[in-house]
C-alpha cells in the first residue's frame, strides 16, 4: 500500500503539488483504514491528506484516476467459465489435477482462476513484479517488460507445459480433451494480452507526470507570440502559481531577515543578570525596508501579451512593495494606479487593453513618454524606488530621450527594463534599445514564460 501511495505522490510532485514525506505516510495510513473497495471514499481520504489547495484538486483527480482505474480488467474464474461453456464437472476436475501436477499449483492455478477470480490482477500488483517494471520509460520497452512480467507470474512456464497438458487431456478425454486443451491455450493467450495491457497501463501511469512535465517545459519555452488561446490561459494560471510561490519565499526570507546581528552589549548585560545560565543571544532588530515600485508599460499591439502577463505578475506581487504606481503608454502616458486599486486585476487589464487608459492607435513614442514622466512624476523616485520599464524600445525613429533613464538610475534604487524582443533585434530598424540598455541597471529578455519567471525573481532581488 505504501509503495502505491509513494508512486502516486511522486507523480503528484511532478505535476506541481507539494507533498511532504509525512503526508505520504498519512495517506498510506488513511488508505489502509478506508480500503480501496469504495473508490470514492479512497479518493476523498487521499485528497484530504495530500491536497492543500482547492485548485490542485483537478490535478489530483486526474492522477488518482490513472492509479485506481475502475475499468481495469479483472480475470474471472476460468474453471467456472468452463463449466458455463458446457464442460462437465469431471472434465474440469481432470484439468485442475493436470494443471496442479504439471506446474506445481499456485502460480498457474491462480492465473487460471483456481485460486479465485482476479488472481492475475492481484499477482501483477505484487511488489516484486512492480519492481520488475522499474526502468519502464517508453513504449519501445513494452515487449521486453511484458516478457519479464510473464515470467514473473509463471506464464512462461505454463506455456512450455501446454504440450504435456494437451497429451494428458487428449489421452484421457479424446476429442473433448482436445477441445479442453484448445480452450486452455486460448485462455493463456488472453492472459498474455492482459499482462501486456497491464504493462502498457503501468507505463502510462508512471510517465503521466513526465509527459505533463515535458509539456510544461515546452510551454514555458514557447514564445508568447506563438501561444494558442488555450496555452495563453495555461500561462496565466502559471503566472498566478508563480506569484504565490514567490510571495511565500519572500515572506520567509524577510521573516528571517528581521533577525539582525547579535547585539553584544545587550547580550552581555542579560548574561550578567542571569550568571550566563542560560546564555541567550540578543539580536538587533532590522527595520523592514520594503522597496517602492514604479512601472512604465508599453501596451501597443507589438508587446501586448508580454505586457499583460508582466502587469498581472507585478500586481500579484504588490504586497512585497511598500507602494506601487503604474503607468501605461503608447505615445502618451497614462496613470492607471487607481484603476488597479479599485478593480480586480483582470478587469483592470481588460480596460487598459481596451484603450480606456491611453489611445492604442498611435505609434509608440518612448522619448515623449520618458520626458513626460520626468516632467510630471519625478517626485515618485527616490533611493527606495525600483523603476520597471516593459516594452520593446521601438521608438519609430523619434528622439529617444535616453538621458531620462540615466537620471532615473541616479535617483532610484534600480532601473529594470523588460524587453519581449530577442537581444539580436535590439539594434535593428527603429529600436532604441542600444541607447536605453546602457542607462539601465539591468535589461532582460522576456519572450516566454520561463524568462518571465527569471524577470520576476530579478525584480524581487533588486
Amino acid at each position: 500500500m505504501l509503495r502505491v501511495v509513494a508512486e502516486l505522490c511522486a507523480v503528484l510532485r511532478r505535476r506541481g503539488l507539494a507533498v511532504a514525506p509525512p503526508e505520504v505516510i498519512d495517506a498510506a495510513r488513511a488508505l489502509a483504514v478506508v480500503g480501496v473497495d469504495d473508490r470514492a471514499v479512497a479518493r476523498d481520504a487521499l485528497a484530504a491528506t495530500l491536497v492543500k489547495r482547492t485548485r490542485d484538486l483537478p490535478v489530483f483527480h486526474a492522477v488518482f484516476d490513472r492509479f485506481f482505474d475502475p475499468n481495469a480488467p479483472v480475470a474471472l474464474d476460468f474453471l467456472e467459465r468452463l463449466r458455463a461453456e458446457g464442460f462437465s464437472d469431471d472434465e474440469v476436475e481432470l484439468l485442475r489435477q493436470a494443471l496442479s501436477s504439471l506446474v506445481e499449483g499456485a502460480t498457474m492455478g491462480a492465473l487460471l482462476g483456481v485460486g479465485g477470480a482476479g488472481e492475475l490482477t492481484r499477482l501483477l500488483r505484487r511488489p516484486d513484479l512492480l519492481r520488475a517494471l522499474d526502468g519502464l520509460t517508453n513504449p519501445m520497452q513494452i515487449g521486453f517488460f511484458t516478457q519479464r512480467a510473464l515470467e514473473g507470474v509463471g506464464l512462461g512456464k505454463m506455456r512450455s507445459a501446454v504440450p504435456l497438458l494437451r497429451a494428458a487431456l487428449e489421452g484421457a478425454l479424446g476429442e473433448r480433451g482436445k477441445l479442453l486443451a484448445d480452450r486452455v491455450e486460448k485462455e493463456l493467450e488472453g492472459a498474455r494480452t492482459e499482462v501486456r495491457d497491464h504493462v502498457r497501463r503501468e507505463l502510462e501511469r508512471r510517465t503521466i507526470g513526465d509527459r505533463d512535465a515535458n509539456k510544461q517545459r515546452r510551454l514555458e519555452r514557447t514564445p508568447f507570440t506563438s501561444l494558442s488561446d488555450e496555452e495563453v490561459d495555461e500561462v496565466r494560471r502559471a503566472v498566478r502559481r508563480l506569484a504565490e510561490k514567490l510571495r511565500g519565499k519572500a515572506r520567509v526570507r524577510r521573516r528571517h531577515a528581521v533577525r539582525g546581528a547579535i547585539d553584544v552589549r545587550r547580550t552581555l548585560r542579560l548574561a550578567w543578570k542571569t550568571g550566563a545560565v542560560p546564555m541567550v543571544a540578543v539580536r538587533r532588530r532590522r527595520r523592514r525596508d520594503r522597496p517602492k515600485l514604479v512601472v512604465l508599460c508599453d501596451v501597443s499591439d507589438s508587446v501586448r501579451l508580454a505586457a499583460r502577463f508582466m502587469l498581472e505578475l507585478v500586481y500579484a506581487l504588490h504586497e512585497l512593495f511598500s507602494g506601487t504606481r503604474s503607468f501605461v503608454f503608447v505615445s502618451e502616458l497614462g496613470d492607471v494606479s487607481k484603476l488597479f486599486e479599485r478593480e480586480r486585476v483582470q478587469a483592470a487589464l481588460a480596460r487598459v487593453f481596451g484603450g480606456e487608459a491611453v489611445s492604442l492607435s498611435d505609434n509608440s513614442n518612448y522619448g515623449r513618454v520618458l520626458r513626460t514622466f520626468h516632467e510630471q512624476h519625478l517626485e515618485l523616485i527616490d533611493r527606495r524606488t525600483t523603476v520597471v520599464v516593459i516594452g520593446d524600445g521601438r521608438n519609430n525613429y523619434q528622439a529617444d530621450e535616453a538621458w531620462v533613464l540615466e537620471d532615473l538610475r541616479r535617483r532610484a534604487r534600480a532601473v529594470l527594463w523588460i524587453n519581449p524582443e530577442r537581444r539580436g533585434s535590439w539594434s535593428i530598424g527603429d529600436s532604441a534599445m542600444h541607447r536605453y540598455a546602457p542607462a539601465c541597471t539591468r535589461v532582460l529578455e522576456v519572450a516566454c514564460a520561463a524568462e518571465l519567471e527569471d524577470a520576476a525573481r530579478a525584480l524581487i532581488a533588486l
